[in-house]
């Protein structure tokens, strides 16, 4: 990770831009992974980025509060690399920001769990796995703005009755 962020001064800039006050792990991730990825399609370098390294660190700041979900995130910064915009902007124009509601999430997982009764059959036998497709089938309800962690907190709970 530390050789790519160096081995160019505008990356390392921007890199360190984004990296004060956050994980710098996170931050890593992000700018090797995902914005490099736009700026590939894009035919950019990082100096011609129209994602700032301000603006970066405003959707990683999204993700850490838990506003949004990393996937949705990755969603987002798609948009900002097309219009600029900043990921606050965004996630409030579009309705991004997830559910962390517990009521509103407790509703879905009831819903899925009544109309899948084979299903819990299944993972009370011991099918664990099963699981996975509890909760995408709850992901998929709310659109991806669930909370993951609070699903399936909320889906072992009472599935294990």
């Amino acid at each position: 990770d530390a050789a790519v962020l160096v081995s160019d001064r505008d990356i390392a800039l921007f890199y360190e831009a984004v990296a004060e006050g956050r994980d710098a792990k996170i931050v890593a991730n992000w700018v090797q992974g995902d914005l490099f990825g736009q700026l590939a399609k894009a035919e950019l370098d990082i100096a011609d980025s129209p994602v700032s390294a301000n603006q970066l660190g405003g959707l990683i700041d999204l993700i850490s509060d838990q506003t949004i979900s990393g996937k949705i995130a990755k969603d987002v910064l798609e948009i900002m690399f097309e219009s600029g915009q900043d990921a606050a902007a965004i996630v409030a124009e579009k309705g991004l920001k997830q559910v962390t509601d517990s009521g509103a999430i407790e509703g879905e997982v009831d819903k899925v769990i009544a109309a899948n009764p084979d299903k819990v059959a299944e993972f009370q036998s011991g099918k664990d796995k099963i699981l996975g497709w509890f909760v995408g089938q709850i992901m998929q309800a709310t659109k991806g703005k669930a909370n993951p962690k609070m699903v399936n907190q909320l889906l072992r709970d009472k599935l294990k009755g």
